[in-house]
Order: structure tokens, then sequence, then C-alpha cells
């Protein structure tokens, strides 16, 4: 009678679970932001974001206003930690470890790691995925690294080995920057892509191609099939932790100029980068079929 009653339980939370509504949570990259926190996080709420995504602020006036801000408008925060590559090792490591101890004290959503150096060994990049775990441990705040140029996930294969030695090491996927390094979309890639597609605990949205990390606007008609390309992963990625997870994170991140290709002389971007990230949001829904 027990084991019936505890079987019951089981299938009546196992149905529960799977009928849940699934979710995307958006998050606005701060990159480029010339406003107040106040003005910034006032138009995210509009535009229909759920938090932002930003490097710590360097000022207690900042942080403050920061904070304020978060609070007034009912959003959340995801922060950015990074090896700073200009630093020696074991120096840039000392600093990143305990720059996650003032991070983790938000309790933010989650924290994204700029994470090691391409010219540091195998061992001394696994340090930094070794203290950022130890950290995510204890505190029970998410941390993810990037897949990113100039860092130890610089490429596919190398991330790949990264994963096959390392079982905890959990990615934020901008497969952008993978297409500038493959100079391609990965479109003969799928099978090797499967590790790193079931790895990655975020994603950054921005639309790359095989000449540069980012298309100078993802609703033009001529980067489609980059566009797509892109979909076709991200909701990948998405199904697959949908599979055990109601909630998924991803932070819009086409950048400002000059990461936003601009006009000769006058540096003016050649579009709009705000009206680019809500772009990323409405069609990621849109391909999700989230209201």
């Amino acid at each position: 009678m027990k084991r019936r009653f505890l079987f019951a339980l089981f299938c009546i939370s196992f149905l529960t679970h799977s009928q849940q509504k699934k979710q995307l949570e958006f998050f606005q990259t701060d990159w480029g932001r010339t406003t107040s926190w106040d003005s910034f996080c006032k138009r995210i709420k509009a535009s229909g974001y759920d938090g932002l995504e930003t490097w710590f602020p360097s000022t207690e006036q900042s942080q403050n206003e920061l904070k304020a801000a978060l609070k007034k408008y009912g959003l959340k925060v995801g922060f950015l930690n990074g090896t700073n590559k200009s630093l020696p090792f074991e120096e840039s490591l000392k600093s990143y470890t305990e720059h996650f101890k003032v991070l983790v004290s938000w309790e933010p959503a989650y924290i994204n790691c700029h994470t090691g150096n391409d010219f540091f060994t195998f061992e001394q990049n696994k340090a930094f995925v070794d203290a950022a775990n130890a950290m995510a441990k204890e505190s029970g705040v998410p941390i993810y690294h990037e897949t990113h140029r100039g860092r130890f996930s610089f490429n596919l294969p190398d991330t790949k080995a990264y994963l096959k030695a390392i079982p905890y090491l959990k990615l934020t996927l901008d497969i952008s920057h993978w297409m500038v390094v493959h100079e391609s979309l990965l479109e003969n890639q799928n099978e090797e892509l499967s590790e790193v597609i079931d790895r990655s605990h975020h994603i950054h949205a921005r639309v790359g191609h095989a000449e540069g990390p980012q298309v100078n606007d993802p609703e033009a008609p001529e980067w489609k099939k980059a566009l797509d390309r892109h979909l076709d992963i991200w909701e990948k990625v998405i199904r697959k932790k949908w599979e055990t997870q109601d909630v998924y994170t991803i932070t819009t991140e086409f950048g400002p100029a000059d990461y936003m290709p601009t006009l000769p002389y006058t540096r003016v971007p050649v579009a709009d980068q705000w009206k680019a990230n809500t772009y990323m949001m409405m069609r990621l829904k849109e391909r999700l079929n989230i209201d």
C-alpha cells in the first residue's frame, strides 16, 4: 500500500513538472550604456526584459544607484567576472577568485565569466574554472564560462577537450565568436556541437558570421542564413535544458559602436543596438512559442 502511494506521488510530481509552462528569462546587456541606472532600468522594464547583465560598478555611488533601480523596477541582475589578462597568472587568479565574493553577496541570477587566457596552459585555465566551481558550490549562485575569443574557450575543439576533462564545467554559449574563429556557420559540425549544446546553461544572443562576431543588422535579409543558423542552435540548447528545468536565461548582446559596424569618418553606427537586441528577444520568443 505504501509503495503504491509513493508511486502515485511520484507520478503526480512528474506530470506536474512536465506540464508546467516552460519559460525564458531575458537579460539586456548594459554594454554601451550612456544613461543613469534608473533610466536604463526603466527602459529595460518597458521593453519586456526580466533583468540586465553588467560588470560590477566600480564606485559605491554607482553600486547604490544600480541596487535602487533594480528594486524599483523589479529586475534581476546577472554579473560578469573575468580573468585580467594583463596580470601574471597567480595575480590574475587571486583577483578573479576574490571578486566572486563581492558578486555573490548581491545574490545575482547568475555570474557569467570571461575565463582564462588563450595563452595559458590547460592547468592554468582549469584553475580559474575550479575557483568558480568552488564559489558556485559555496554560494548557490550559478556560475558559467562564456565561449569567447581570447579565452580558454576560444574555439570548438579546445572547448570540447575542456568539457571532457572537467565534468562540472558549465558554459555560456556565445556561438558568434566561433563563427569568426572557424570562418563558417559551423553547418557541418552538428555532431561536434552536441556536447557543447548539452553543457550550455546560458546564452548570449548575438548573430555572428564567418568574417565577424556581429552582423550589422539581424533584420536585414542578407543575414537571414546566419540568423536562422543561430536560432537553430539556440533552440536545441533551450529545448535540451527544458527537459530538466522550467526556466532558461538569455542575454541579448548586440554591442555598440565600434563592435557594431560604423560609417567611416563619423563612426555613426549603421544600425540601432537596442532595436537589434529587442529583435533577438522577439525572435526567440516567437521561435519557442513564448507569449
